[in-house]
C-alpha cells in the first residue's frame, strides 16, 4: 500500500491523514513540505522522522484554509474513520487546484480478505485467548472498502482504483485509490452542515 500510494506522488505540499509512527515518509524524500495529521502523540513523538514534519494537527478541523496540498494521501486510516464523509469532504478543500487525494486501505467486505485475516490473525487469536477475533474486527473497521469508494466518487469526479495481488474487488486484499478533481460544492455543502450539527449538539 505504501509503495501504491506513494507511486508518481507529487513533490510539493503533503498532508499524511492518521500519520501513526511517520512510518510513510521514508517513501517522499524530495517533498517540499510534509504536514501530518495524527492525535495520538505516544505515536510519533519519539519517531526518528519527527524532524520532516513541517506541522503535526491532532484533527483535521485546526487546519485553516490557506494550506493548499499538492497531494493527501492517507495508509490503512480511512477503514478506521467514524466520520468518514467529514474527513474526505474536508481532505478535498484543502487539496490546491490538480491535487490528488491518494489512499491505500485492505479490501473489507471482499472475500479475499475476510479468508486471509480469519485464517491468520484469527486463529491465532482464537488459539492464544479462545475468543472470536471477528468482534475486534467489526469494532476496528467500520468501513468498507466499497463504502469507502462510494464516498470518494459522490466528492471526486475522478477516482483511479488499483487493487492487489487481483484487479477484482472480492480476490484482492489490498485496494488503493488516487482521487481528482473533487467537487467542491458538495464538499463545501457537506462540512457546513456537519459543522452545523456540532454547534447544535454543544461540541
Amino acid at each position: 500500500m505504501h509503495r501504491a500510494v506513494a507511486r508518481s506522488a507529487p513533490h510539493g505540499r503533503l498532508l499524511e491523514i492518521g500519520a501513526g509512527n511517520l512510518n510513510h515518509l521514508r517513501y517522499h524524500r524530495e517533498v517540499k513540505a510534509y504536514d501530518a495529521v495524527e492525535p495520538f502523540r505516544e505515536l510519533w513523538e519519539d519517531s526518528p522522522h519527527r524532524e520532516r514534519i513541517g506541522r503535526m494537527y491532532a484533527d483535521i478541523t485546526e487546519i485553516g484554509e490557506q494550506p493548499a496540498y499538492d497531494c493527501i494521501l492517507s495508509i490503512a486510516v480511512l477503514e478506521h474513520l467514524t466520520d468518514l464523509p467529514f474527513i474526505l469532504a474536508r481532505s478535498a478543500l484543502l487539496l490546491a487546484e490538480g491535487g490528488s487525494f491518494r489512499a491505500g486501505f485492505p479490501s473489507e467486505g471482499g472475500f479475499a480478505w475476510g479468508i486471509a485475516w480469519r485464517v491468520t490473525t484469527g486463529l491465532k487469536y482464537r488459539w492464544d485467548r479462545g475468543l472470536d477475533y471477528s468482534a475486534i474486527m467489526h469494532h476496528e473497521h467500520v468501513n468498507t472498502a466499497a463504502e469507502i469508494l462510494t464516498l470518494l466518487e459522490y466528492f471526486y469526479g475522478s477516482v483511479e482504483v488499483m487493487r492487489f495481488p487481483i484487479p477484482l474487488a472480492h480476490l484482492s486484499f489490498y485496494t488503493a485509490v488516487i482521487a481528482k478533481a473533487p467537487r467542491l460544492d458538495r464538499c463545501r455543502a457537506f462540512c457546513q452542515s456537519r459543522l452545523n450539527e456540532r454547534k447544535l449538539a454543544g461540541e
